[in-house]
């Protein structure tokens, strides 16, 4: 039986084609300097959840970290797998729902960045995925992400259409937010240019959710995490907190 591809899948291979503007070094800095004010620094295990194309992986690896990387799309492993190899890095790749991911051992930090969690439209589904990075962190680790806001969600994304043309890939980007469940959804429709000529349609349906600052650190209080902070970057929000020291 042939299993049907899902939206990841399909959103896999034009993601790093989407994410050209976003820095992933400059991330990886900003990421490291809050790991740092909880006392975890490279060398290191850590996790990133929701690794996509095993960018941030990368970062951290070269700054000093062993890594592993989960995600559920096998297409995103697969190419998060060329980059790592290009890149020359031995990272390990695992295909795993981050809701409901398990490892062997604890790690000293965990990630997951460029809005994985606003992903997880499900409450009850990020709380479970709060409890475990809680669980499978060392004591005394830190758990950091970041989540678009409910502005950009909303007034940004909402209800807008974006497009980009070009002579190999082209997309419409069409978006739109539900004040009440604050869910935007977005519909991509992709044009890729094949060998003969022709261009073949790929579509994909991506869904956010949107939290608040004080109503995700309640959710991280609840978990079990300490010492957790926010910090705002334009329309994003980072998000740390500690897993209590013996």
């Amino acid at each position: 039986m042939v299993k049907a591809m899902s939206d990841y899948d399909v959103f896999a291979k034009y993601y790093d084609s989407l994410m050209y503007d976003v820095d992933y070094g400059k991330v990886c800095r900003y990421v490291l300097k809050i790991a740092e004010k909880y006392g975890v620094t490279s060398p290191a295990l850590a996790l990133d959840l929701g690794c996509g194309t095993g960018k941030m992986c990368i970062d951290l690896a070269e700054q000093g970290f062993d890594m592993i990387g989960i995600d559920i799309s096998l297409d995103m492993l697969s190419k998060a797998t060329e980059n790592a190899e290009a890149a020359g890095k031995n990272i390990l790749f695992l295909n795993q729902d981050m809701t409901d991911f398990e490892l062997y051992g604890t790690v000293a930090m965990i990630t997951c960045l460029t809005d994985g969690v606003n992903h997880i439209t499900d409450v009850r589904k990020l709380k479970r995925l709060l409890k475990l990075a809680l669980n499978y962190l060392d004591y005394g680790g830190v758990f950091i992400f970041d989540i678009n806001s409910e502005e950009k969600l909303s007034e940004t994304l909402g209800n807008n259409v974006f497009y980009d043309i070009d002579d190999d890939v082209s997309y419409i980007w069409q978006s739109n937010y539900n004040a009440k469940s604050r869910i935007c959804r977005c519909e991509l429709t992709f044009f890729i240019k094949e060998e003969n000529g022709l261009y073949k349609k790929s579509e994909c349906s991506i869904r956010e959710k949107a939290y608040g600052i004080q109503e995700m650190k309640e959710f991280l209080k609840e978990a079990g995490f300490i010492n957790i902070r926010s910090y705002k970057k334009g329309e994003r929000i980072y998000f740390a907190g500690q897993k209590p020291k013996l």
